[in-house]
């Protein structure tokens, strides 16, 4: 199986950055970062597969920029900034060998990673 493992999130003020890892046992197709507030849906946010191919969710467009390892292609990274209080929630990896058109879809992610808290305050 396809162990996951994220860090680097933590407590940021509105405006500011912070930087996402995850690292993967194994190469996959579909890397993707979804995120989850209490009460709400997990959602996409970014997803990128083994051509490079990328996906953002509109909210984050603009601000958020995921990439990938491009020695070992088993590393994702999610370089957030201009952070809003609204991008406050657990972020989780996730990894599947879905078609591209569905990395962020959550129904075909495969693995997900324990999630890592990020925190933005006003």
């Amino acid at each position: 199986q396809v162990q996951l493992v994220e860090s680097g999130g933590g407590s940021v003020q509105a405006g500011g950055s912070l930087r996402l890892s995850c690292a993967a046992s194994e190469y996959t197709h579909c890397m993707a970062w979804f995120r989850q507030v209490p009460g709400k849906e997990r959602e996409g946010v970014a997803s990128i597969d083994s051509g490079g191919s990328v996906s953002y969710a509109d909210s984050v467009k603009g601000r958020f920029t995921i990439s990938r390892d491009s020695s070992a292609k088993n590393t994702l990274y999610l370089l957030m900034n201009s952070l809003l209080p609204e991008d406050s929630a657990m972020y989780y990896c996730a990894t599947s060998w879905s078609a591209s058109r569905y990395c962020l879809v959550h129904t075909h992610v495969e693995r997900w990673g324990q999630g890592t808290l990020v925190t933005v305050s006003s």
